[in-house]
């Protein structure tokens, strides 16, 4: 994901944000040796080493949470937080298709691109769950409104963030029972797939851009990881972004024993795209397609930053398309 780039905001907003910064400097330190533990702090605080090192001082029970990815809307949900803001999914104007029931309604304050300053302070967080925000000078207005933890390290570990956010969320046993149970339902359902769990399943995404797939380093790469699957190509190498692009020339790279392919919005212009694609011959020669092997799934689930909630989803995708 590229680094963000630095909102507009209106002059009195920048104003309240810059003579908010001068008392939150302060407060913040950094530490690039810490690993996501949390200690008691000052009445009603603790501090959390968050995923960059830095030691960060929040609530000990915070009310009002301003999730700034995906995966932190995803991990404020799985540990029963609705946060009071969100940023828009990748492809979305919302919060992403698969969480769209839990959080239709929370307002919006920030794109993939970056968060709206002005709407974050309006919001009055008690703690901002940054995600994997980058940008200096973003962390250093949005620290001036709120505490703000980045959760997601370079790695992009799903687990390793929702940890952290219970830790910030004051929810650390929720987030143990919520691991715990996901562990023993990737087990379960690896058990149940025999030999197919050793197939060779390839991951794609289809837009106005054309194809992607998702190699190494993302989420859904590390669920399929704990069921056991093998997977092709290009796939088994960590890529440079998000997803990597492939040509329609060398679609034969998003073939496997198995293949889910999805696109970001199951309605509008990608999902129309997608039915396009589903008549080029190239596409129907693929082996997962011609044997029936080919699933559609939701991309913004399958291909997005994901979280605790999306890979129980995608446990459950993975049995109804091959578990029979």
């Amino acid at each position: 994901m590229s680094t963000h780039t630095l909102p507009r905001v209106r002059r009195t907003a920048a104003a309240a944000v810059t003579t908010a910064l001068a008392l939150a400097l302060t407060a913040c330190g950094g530490d690039e040796s810490g690993s996501g533990q949390a200690k008691t702090g000052g009445a009603g605080k603790v501090t959390v080493t968050d995923a960059t090192g830095t030691e960060v001082e929040v609530p000990a029970k915070p009310a009002k949470v301003v999730a700034l990815s995906e995966m932190d809307l995803d991990s404020a949900l799985a540990l029963g937080v609705k946060p009071i803001g969100l940023t828009a999914g990748r492809g979305q104007k919302g919060a992403p298709e698969y969480l769209a029931g839990r959080a239709g309604d929370i307002p919006v304050v920030g794109a993939v691109t970056g968060p709206d300053i002005e709407k974050v302070l309006r919001a009055k967080p008690d703690v901002i769950l940054a995600g994997q925000l980058a940008d200096p000078k973003v962390l250093q207005q949005l620290k001036a409104v709120a505490p703000t933890v980045v959760t997601i390290g370079k790695d992009k570990d799903w687990k390793k963030a929702l940890d952290l956010t219970g830790r910030v969320l004051g929810k650390q046993n929720e987030a143990k029972t919520f691991l715990a149970g996901y562990e023993n339902k990737a087990a379960a359902l690896k058990k149940k797939l025999g030999p197919r769990a050793g197939a060779t399943v390839s991951v794609a995404r289809y837009s106005a851009k054309g194809t992607a797939v998702m190699q190494q380093g993302v989420f859904i790469s590390d669920v399929l990881k704990n069921l056991g699957f093998k997977r092709p190509g290009i796939q088994n190498e960590r890529g440079q972004g998000h997803s990597t692009p492939i040509s329609d020339e060398d679609i034969q790279q998003i073939d496997g024993d198995r293949l889910f392919i999805g696109t970001l919005a199951a309605k509008g212009k990608d999902a129309d795209l997608f039915a396009e694609l589903k008549t080029k011959p190239a596409y129907r020669q693929l082996r997962a397609v011609r044997e029936g092997h080919a699933t559609e799934v939701d991309g913004s689930k399958w291909t997005s930053l994901g979280g605790g909630l999306a890979a129980l989803s995608v446990l459950d995708d993975i049995e109804k398309a091959m578990a029979k």
